[in-house]
């Protein structure tokens, strides 16, 4: 791959900077509207009688309106641009964010939460194609690794902001929990809003860019084969083409197996955190900021180190090793050192996302790469369902999380032992061809 100059590196850099922070407070908002509940739930579930199955069901059911919408809204992204498109789901996201504090029964609960999902489903593969825009695939991990930080920081975020809104419960006739909803709902409307103004959808509509640097950044797109601008744009892919696409299948089937244990892990984790003795609902939401910060430093250690080398698919592997070694100690060791397990999985699970993406990208031409990423995203993100789903029913019939922790491992470790097979069996044939 050639080596770009240090005025590349220099124009890159001002993207990052200019691009990547706003990018990061927007994914912040978005992540923190779909786990808030698994902080609301500590007081929620008591006050409307929800049993474990409801919770694991409302939980879950975000991300069947997820996978749904996911590549009808990678479409319209690209014919509306990013620009309108991110400002009118955030809008739409927040508003029903906020609604949750109107949640009654099950059934409203379970209408909100696939209405949210739906809203939201386009965020996440928009911003990963956003994202192919403006960085060349050598410096895409490192990018969406900088941008997906922003789901530890929402975990860290969301303690403090739980914590405050237990604090004032009771104002204004508001308890803790609807209060949760009603103050990281509102950023949404409102950071949706400032897109309109904020975001160009192409580096050619970046006002902040010479127009030499416009130029230089579309060279060095279509010198990586990832141009904008790119012929084979023209001719992206139908749902149908991309559906008959093996390597999308792989990837889509190892994702999944990924957010059984991420999502699995994330909403249930301060209701599991209670149960190693915490005294108050706002100590517990300040204790699952210490597995956060191991999200955020397995992401950037792991992409830092993918990127620097090249190298994607072990560091996949490696990563989610990694993940298995941690949940199988918070599944083993005693209560007092459970939370170290747990941050060792955090570590691992996020450390995947950066090496994943960036390798998923170059696995995709640039046509195929808008469904694709779409599809990879929703199916995988069927995981997020199932991991709730799985820890629910394992607690009900056990009377513990533990044994949700432990299937979550085995079944990350089955889908990496298919991948590193595959993968084994694709580099033999490389080398022989």
């Amino acid at each position: 791959m050639k080596t770009i100059s240090n005025e590349e590196e220099k124009l890159l850099a001002r993207v990052s900077w200019r691009l990547l922070p706003f990018l990061l407070v927007l994914y912040i908002v978005s992540y923190l509207d779909r786990i808030n509940l698994s902080f609301a739930a500590l007081e929620m579930n008591a006050q409307l009688k929800f049993s474990d199955q409801v919770f694991s069901l409302g939980a879950g059911i975000f991300f069947l309106g997820y996978c749904l919408f996911g590549i009808p809204s990678n479409v319209v992204i690209k014919r509306l641009g990013p620009r309108r498109w991110i400002s009118t789901i955030m809008v739409a996201w927040g508003l029903v964010t906020v609604a949750m504090c109107l949640v009654k029964d099950a059934l409203s609960f379970y209408v909100l939460r696939f209405t949210l999902g739906a809203t939201e489903a386009g965020f996440f593969p928009g911003m990963l194609l956003y994202l192919t825009f403006w960085f060349p695939p050598k410096q895409y991990g490192t990018a969406v690794a900088r941008f997906m930080s922003a789901i530890p920081l929402a975990g860290l975020l969301g303690s403090f902001v739980a914590a405050k809104a237990f604090e004032i419960d009771g104002l204004w006739g508001l308890e803790g929990w609807k209060w949760l909803f009603i103050v990281t709902g509102v950023p949404a409307i409102v950071l949706g809003i400032i897109v309109l103004f904020f975001l160009p959808d192409r580096p050619q509509q970046a006002r902040w860019l010479s127009d030499e640097q416009k130029t230089m950044l579309e060279n060095l797109l279509a010198n990586s084969g990832s141009s904008s601008q790119d012929k084979g744009e023209s001719q992206q892919l139908s749902v149908w083409d991309t559906l008959k696409n093996l390597v999308v299948w792989r990837f889509a089937l190892l994702y999944f197996s990924t957010t059984v244990c991420m999502y699995g892990f994330q909403l249930w984790l301060p209701q599991i955190i209670k149960t190693f003795g915490a005294a108050t609902n706002s100590s517990v939401a300040m204790l699952s900021a210490i597995p956060a910060l191991m999200q955020a430093l397995g992401m950037l250690i792991i992409a830092n180190s993918s990127d620097r080398s090249g190298e994607r698919r072990y560091h996949v592997v490696a990563s989610s090793g990694i993940t298995v070694l941690g949940l199988v100690a918070a599944t083993y060791l005693p209560d007092n050192l459970k939370l170290a397990g747990l941050s060792l999985a955090a570590f691992g699970i996020w450390g995947t996302v950066g090496p994943f993406w960036a390798l998923t990208r170059s696995s995709l031409s640039v046509p195929a790469q808008p469904t694709g990423i779409a599809f990879i995203n929703s199916v995988g993100n069927l995981g997020g369902f199932v991991g709730p789903m799985l820890i629910g029913l394992i607690k009900q019939f056990t009377g513990s999380y533990a044994g949700g922790e432990f299937g979550s491992a085995l079944l990350l470790l089955a889908s990496t032992a298919v991948f590193t097979a595959v993968l084994a069996i694709t580099t033999k044939v490389q080398k022989e061809s």
